[in-house]
């Protein structure tokens, strides 16, 4: 293929098998469209899919895929630690090959476009795609989460990009829009209650957090504008969760730009922050793909480190990276299902 898109849908579904099947059937089953993965978290109760194609190929492929889980997914009475405003909660399109990022942004449009007609759906848009910087960053839309929506609609200057502004009880609301590949990323932290998680958090992500008085509440400026502390890494959201399933607390991680904060970068900074805070921090994992270069400077990185000839094969410094990050701290990271760019 000489245009290559790549598209990571999120639903609300991590524990139905069968859900999971049928969304996965429905890209399979579209011309012109790979799926590459499929990455359910149970107490996220929440699957990362990708699937890469044409440009056409991959949008038939995103409105199949949302076809199934609409039919099947009921966000009446879903719950999960993962936060979330849809069945479909985003669907973001890559230019991976070949492909402007604003002909991603048209593919975005003609997506929320057509479901949002079908489903009687509000639907916004987000990155590259977003109309005002107020709807550019997904964690401002997704204020409330599905429990808000029905009173955010509402809100003039919450009106949806597509679609009518009116609740859907069953499907929520869906994001989409085009955005650079974002590495979805999370930090082990051997402690089942997630408040040191989200402490460090709190001190890495670029957002910071809003400076309290000894009582509590806000501190604002001469302004009346609240008193933010800026997080230590740039390009980089996060949030402490707990992960039941393994007994742990993860800081949940996406690195929106790993040119500016890499996986090992990261991973570094929660280890640091962790130390100050008698927290364990036992390794990582990459949820869905990743492209091989930012493993590979891992790679350099550690071996560097451990006074190792940084000059190695791929095979070595992923290698290197995968031990340095802890990669298979959960489970087996096998790079020929996780890097992108040997699935394709």
């Amino acid at each position: 293929m000489d245009k290559i898109v790549e598209c990571v849908p999120n639903f609300s579904e991590g524990r139905n098998r069968a859900t999971l099947d049928k969304i996965a059937e429905a890209v399979r089953s579209t011309k012109d469209a790979k799926l590459l993965d499929v990455d359910p978290n149970m107490d996220y109760n929440r699957t990362v899919f990708t699937f890469v194609g044409t440009p056409e190929g991959v949008l038939h492929a995103a409105l199949n895929a949302f076809e199934a889980a609409a039919q099947a997914i009921d966000m009446t009475s879903h719950k999960g630690e993962h936060p979330r405003m849809g069945a479909a909660d985003v669907v973001p399109f890559i230019p991976v090959r070949g492909v402007s990022m604003d002909e991603c942004v048209a593919i975005s449009e003609k997506f929320g476009a057509q479901i949002a007609q079908k489903h009687n759906l509000p639907v916004y848009l987000y990155e590259f795609a977003a109309k005002s910087d107020r709807r550019r960053n997904l964690a401002d839309i997704r204020k409330g989460e599905y429990e808000g929506l029905s009173e955010k609609v509402l809100d003039p200057s919450w009106i949806p990009d597509f679609g009518p502004a009116t609740f859907n009880p069953k499907l929520g609301a869906t994001v989409t829009g085009a955005r650079i590949f974002l590495i979805a990323y999370n930090v082990n932290v051997r402690d089942p209650n997630p408040d040191k998680a989200q402490e460090i958090a709190l001190r890495i992500r670029e957002s910071g957090r809003v400076k309290r008085g000894t009582d509590g509440k806000p501190l604002k400026d001469s302004e009346g504008n609240k008193i933010v502390i800026p997080g230590k890494l740039k390009s980089v959201k996060a949030m402490g969760v707990a992960l039941d399933e393994y007994k742990i607390s993860q800081v949940s991680i996406n690195l929106v730009n790993y040119n500016v904060t890499a996986p090992h970068e990261a991973y570094e900074a929660v280890k640091k922050e962790g130390e100050t805070l008698e927290a364990v921090i036992s390794g990582s994992e990459i949820v869905g793909l990743t492209p091989l270069e930012p493993l590979l400077r891992a790679g350099r990185f550690y071996r560097e480190r451990n006074g190792l000839d940084s000059k190695a094969s791929d095979e070595e410094l992923l290698e290197s990276a995968i031990k340095g990050l802890g990669l298979s701290d959960l489970y087996f990271f096998d790079p020929k299902k996780k890097v992108i760019e040997y699935m394709i």
